[in-house]
């Protein structure tokens, strides 16, 4: 089935994949990225870059909306900002350029190792939540760290950066207005690296589909926030994540 020319058909799991992850997503304020490429690389058999590249393009557009959002309520530190601007954007721009020069069936079972891990990581954040209060630190080594695993991971700013900030103590509201705000830079930046290595060309339709399921599903997202806590929907994540990045590494290599 066909409309506009686009096929329905071919799409709809990626509208799917993109409806499902920013639910989670406006629960959590993270982890659209990663529940994506996860879905995408463990389950669909996409290839880690192309992967990514859809995932960043479709973020450019979800990322711009949220850092407007938080702007007009006063949720961005100014400071925070600027220390995890400029690593973030070197650390993401690094790992594009990484991913791109590597053959994606050879690099494919290490991402989805490194998407278990960040699931594992989750599932531990919501069964210790909430966390201990403590100054927050190495800020400009965490964003680079976390815009590098972004981009080479095909997602991870918000579970890496905002959990370390959240732990770490910093005040809430902040860290994700902060971080969701650096974000959409970030994803520019990786997404340009993306297009520069790859093109465009085979892109339009599945990122189509992420895009139109996930702003149906922000109003619903931002609902399940009222609905359920934290510490639940830290947990649930965790463990789809690590079995779905589980069930990949199984068939990657069985």
């Amino acid at each position: 089935m066909e409309i506009f020319g686009l096929d329905i058909a071919g799409i709809l799991p990626f509208i799917l994949i993109g409806f499902a992850a920013q639910m989670v997503d406006g629960a959590l304020g993270m982890a659209f990225g990663v529940i994506t490429n996860t879905l995408m690389v463990g389950l669909m058999g996409v290839p880690p870059g192309l992967a990514s590249q859809r995932v960043h393009l479709v973020e450019c557009f979800t990322t711009a909306t949220s850092g407007i959002s938080h702007l007009i309520h006063g949720n961005i530190d100014k400071r925070l900002f600027f220390r995890l601007l400029i690593p973030g954007v070197i650390g993401g721009m690094a790992g594009a350029y990484l991913l791109a020069s590597i053959d994606g069936a050879l690099v494919k079972p290490f991402v989805l190792i490194y998407l278990a891990g960040i699931g594992v990581w989750l599932l531990i954040r919501g069964l210790l939540y909430p966390p201990p209060l403590r100054e927050a630190k190495h800020v400009a080594p965490l964003g680079l760290l976390g815009g590098f695993l972004d981009a080479a991971g095909g997602g991870g700013w918000g579970p890496v950066v905002t959990s370390n900030l959240l732990i770490q103590g910093a005040e809430p509201r902040k860290v994700v207005g902060t971080v969701n705000s650096v974000e959409f830079f970030l994803t520019v930046s990786i997404s340009a690296s993306f297009i520069f290595h790859f093109g465009v060309a085979h892109i339009a339709g599945p990122t189509l589909g992420l895009i139109i399921g996930g702003i149906a599903a922000a109003p619903v997202g931002a609902m399940a926030a009222r609905r359920f806590s934290p510490k639940l929907m830290l947990v649930m994540v965790g463990v789809a994540l690590t079995m779905t990045s589980g069930y990949g590494i199984w068939t990657a290599w069985g």
